[in-house]
């Protein structure tokens, strides 16, 4: 081989992931969710995928592939080619699952590149009207006037309210217990119904229900107020500031995947999520936009587990 021809070789191989980022999609994009079409998971990866599609001609489809709390799905996603054709639209699950699970299909940190953090809303501390508090303090106190009379309902075992339920327990030795139900709707209906006074869940459920007078809200675990919910004190405001948490959603791709893919696939997201009918949607199911830079993105993962996996291990948490 002449030294011409190995050079055009190598100039021909250094500029190939630049070419393919600059024609990138060429074919439609499977966005796998690993979870039930209908939740704020699918939500957010369908208004997503309409928009990447508009702003590409190509289509974005999702596919569902739900079971075994989120580890199906994420596992394919993690053994999928790392060519831009495949991402993930993935929450707590991705983090959290480690720490619940004996064993599951993926790492968070080495088998995805991360894009963006793309949404996120607050948990909902919420109680029963019957319930004689009117605040978090008054809650804590009436607990441990009272121990083990209470307990709190929420979307199951590891899933981010849980956590946030978890962590308001053990930070403050309350003497409460936990009731998981199957999705955020049946919990805070539960706690509606007088069956589970105290309910952490997600908002999008409880704010009708709060809206309504059925449901008091306490407090918000965000690290500011809800859009939605404006009137309602953070945890910090309520005098609680080590509970806070939420409930979120993110893009990753395979690791591996070129680096010019990712950096228009954040972009083509992060411009999405500007737009006013994405945020007036993400609204509806009380979600605010993020979409910071996939080093913000994959610092937050690693926070995250972090903070989480000491949690669930103090708590004793195992997926059910």
């Amino acid at each position: 081989m002449t030294k011409s021809l190995a050079l055009a070789l190598c100039l021909c191989a250094a500029l190939a992931p630049s070419v393919a980022a600059e024609t990138w999609p060429t074919r439609p994009v499977k966005l796998i969710v690993a979870f039930a079409p209908g939740g704020p998971t699918d939500i957010f990866a369908r208004l997503i995928g309409q928009k990447l599609a508009e702003a590409t001609g190509q289509n974005f489809f999702v596919e569902n592939l739900r079971g075994a709390g989120g580890n199906i799905g994420t596992g394919r996603a993690a053994q999928s080619a790392p060519d831009g054709y495949t991402a993930l639209v993935t929450g707590g699950n991705l983090t959290n699952n480690p720490f619940l699970f004996d064993h599951v299909p993926f790492d968070p940190l080495k088998d995805f590149d991360a894009v963006t953090l793309g949404a996120l809303t607050p948990v909902v501390l919420g109680v029963h009207p019957s319930v004689p508090a009117q605040s978090v303090k008054e809650l804590v106190d009436l607990i441990r006037a009272t121990p083990g009379k209470f307990s709190y309902a929420s979307p199951g075992t590891g899933t981010p309210p849980q956590l946030v339920g978890a962590l308001f327990q053990h930070e403050l030795k309350l003497d409460i217990v936990h009731v998981p139900f199957e999705g955020g709707g049946n919990a805070v209906l539960a706690t509606v119904a007088g069956h589970t006074p105290i309910s952490f869940g997600a908002a999008a459920p409880a704010v009708p229900l709060i809206l309504d007078g059925k449901l008091r809200a306490l407090a918000v675990t965000g690290k500011e107020r809800s859009p939605t919910l404006p009137d309602i004190p953070t945890m910090a405001e309520a005098g609680f500031p080590e509970v806070e948490g939420f409930t979120w959603t993110a893009v990753v791709v395979p690791a591996g995947t070129p680096r010019e893919i990712v950096t228009k696939l954040h972009g083509l997201t992060v411009a999405a999520l500007a737009q006013p009918d994405v945020k007036e949607k993400l609204a509806a199911i009380a979600y605010v936009p993020v979409g910071n830079s996939p080093e913000e993105c994959a610092a937050f993962f690693k926070s995250e587990m972090a903070k989480w996996g000491s949690v669930i291990k103090a708590a004793g948490l195992k997926a059910e």
